[in-house]
């Protein structure tokens, strides 16, 4: 009698690519890669024509001729005038010595014209807020506070380079303005007068804007630091 044969498997069938567990959507967000990655927001536009209309703004509210406004601040009267109307990117050291000229803090001229800001808002963004490098060192600074709310200070963040110095020539201003430099991250050698302050993380040091001053990083990596200085009252016609 002859042996049955045992009965045949039947062939397993490939499952379903969408059965499977490895070819199912995954849930985690895919790395996408170096080359689809979103390129860095574009560098921080001029504010040239901004810091012209505001100084010419101050010029005019304190009733200043281009030449009174030169010989208040040391700087002539054709580079005041390419700043106004915009064509000079000046650098810092120049700036403060028209901020020292027009009786303000060098953070007020980055503030708009007051026509512009009506009403003040007691709010400003971290992405509204005006970033400007300064074309000789290439510090970056950013006027923290909201502008033109009639607050007696204002806050600036400074990012300053790697063996990069300022030095300013600060005059005596009328009202007497306050400084505090408050150093976030880093280390910054700032001299005031006569005096010498090697400022580590964390070190605050208050001071009056009444000598010349300057500012050195001795080291080899950014140093940040925060900037508040008191605010002097606006004169008649400025607000």
């Amino acid at each position: 009698m002859p042996t049955p044969k045992p009965p045949r498997t039947p062939p397993r069938t490939a499952a379903h690519p969408s059965s499977h567990p490895s070819s199912r959507p995954s849930l985690r967000p895919s790395s996408r890669a170096p080359s689809e990655r979103p390129s860095p927001g574009p560098p921080p536009e001029p504010l040239d024509r901004r810091v012209g209309a505001r100084v010419q703004a101050l010029r005019h509210a304190r009733d200043l001729s281009l030449q009174a406004l030169a010989d208040a601040s040391g700087v002539s009267r054709s580079m005041i005038s390419r700043v106004e109307r915009g064509e000079s990117s000046a650098t810092a050291v120049v700036l403060e010595r028209i901020a020292t000229g027009l009786g303000v803090t060098l953070a007020a001229l980055f503030d708009p014209p007051s026509a512009a800001v009506a009403p003040a808002s007691p709010l400003a963004r971290a992405g509204a807020q005006p970033v400007w490098r300064d074309p000789a060192s290439g510090y970056l600074r950013r006027n923290v506070s909201p502008a033109c709310t009639g607050s007696p200070f204002q806050i600036v963040e400074v990012r300053f380079p790697p063996g990069a110095t300022v030095a300013y020539e600060t005059a005596s201003r009328q009202p007497v303005v306050h400084q505090q430099v408050w150093v976030l991250d880093g280390r910054i050698d700032l001299a005031v007068g006569d005096e010498r302050h090697a400022l580590q993380a964390g070190d605050c040091l208050a001071m009056v804007l009444d000598r010349p001053t300057s500012f050195h990083n001795p080291t080899r990596r950014e140093a940040r630091y925060a900037v508040v200085v008191s605010t002097p009252p606006p004169v008649r016609g400025e607000r």
